[in-house]
């Protein structure tokens, strides 16, 4: 009888692993079709642009070409208007891993990689398109981008066309002097608040979601950024004096963590970066085309437009060059000489 008993028991034993193996496999070979077929890729599309403005318009022409070219595949799911954050927030979520590919400036990469924030200096360029050769150039691959991976940020999109920044303020400011004991707004980092100090105003770090209200509320007296940016956030329905300072010309990247990054497959982020050039390229035309529509309506909404002489402005801002000790040595002169080559 205890024979029988232990022979039952060894039998419903076997049985048992039987069953477990054979369940355990099944979603090894499910798991293994899911992979052959491609699983859908979701990415979080990050701007403190307004709907409509040339920025968001590159990022829904972004999102339609990265969909087509994988046929469907990837899809990037926009967030405009800060709405995961500010700039400087959503670019430390991203270097932390988190699925999101964000806007951000050469200024605000500067707190990661210092010599980044030169591309964004007062009055460095006298083309947009010299802005552009300069993330052509070696300095800037070895420099710039591989200094950056070693910070855990890639760049996906590296020269989108922001535009020339100009001032919106409350009172007509002709000259630098005018500026003094205004508070203007700007992006919270080290170029643009040393810029404005530097040309006698208070610099007011504030997010661009918040800047039609803290006007409205006396908080600032003006604001400063390329002309649609200024129409999108309706800035010019209560600042009427429009000065063309072109104080900065301004591209800006598009970047991701590396550790995420790194999680997608070779084929999508090839598919990614190819894609954000060809929509950077699209939004370049559709902001050329902005300017011009841009001051006509201001014009129409009762704005008052300056042509400045900007002499006078370049001047109070050479200092700013001397205000980064972090900058490696030579730098502005290293930018002139590539710039000499173009």
């Amino acid at each position: 009888m205890r024979r029988l008993v232990k022979w039952f028991s060894f039998s419903l034993t076997a049985m048992l692993v039987l069953v477990t193996a054979a369940c355990s496999s099944e979603p090894e070979t499910s798991s293994t079709e899911a992979s052959a077929e491609g699983e859908k890729i979701e990415i979080n599309l990050a701007y403190g642009n307004q709907p409509g403005e040339p920025i968001d318009k590159l990022a829904n022409k972004w999102k339609e070409l990265a969909a087509e070219k994988s046929g469907g595949q990837i899809e990037l799911k926009l967030f405009p208007s800060s709405q995961l954050g500010s700039e400087k927030d959503v670019v430390e979520q991203a270097t932390m891993g988190n699925n999101v590919i964000v806007m951000a400036g050469y200024d605000f990469l500067m707190d990661y990689v210092p010599d980044a924030g030169i591309l964004t200096a007062p009055y460095l360029t006298d083309s947009i398109d010299d802005l552009i050769y300069l993330t052509e150039t070696d300095w800037f691959k070895n420099d710039i981008t591989k200094a950056l991976n070693d910070k855990g940020i890639e760049i996906v999109q590296g020269n989108t066309v922001y535009g020339e920044r100009h001032l919106l303020t409350n009172k007509k400011v002709e000259t630098p002097d005018d500026l003094k004991g205004m508070k203007i707004r700007v992006p919270n980092n080290q170029m643009s608040i040393a810029t404005f100090e530097a040309l006698g105003a208070t610099a007011t770090p504030t997010p661009l979601g918040d800047l039609y209200t803290s006007l409205q509320q006396g908080l600032i007296d003006g604001a400063e950024n390329p002309l649609p940016v200024l129409q999108g956030v309706k800035a010019q329905e209560v600042s009427k004096e429009l000065s063309l300072t072109g104080h900065q010309r301004f591209i800006t990247s598009w970047i991701g963590g590396k550790s995420f990054i790194d999680t997608l497959p070779e084929d999508a982020v090839k598919i990614l970066k190819e894609t954000g050039d060809e929509a950077a390229k699209y939004a370049r035309g559709v902001l050329e085309e902005e300017n011009d529509k841009v001051l006509a309506a201001f014009k129409d909404q009762g704005v008052t437009i300056h042509e400045v002489d900007v002499e006078p402005f370049k001047e109070k801002v050479q200092g700013v060059y001397e205000k980064f000790p972090q900058w490696s040595p030579g730098l502005y002169e290293k930018i002139q000489d590539e710039l000499a080559k173009h």
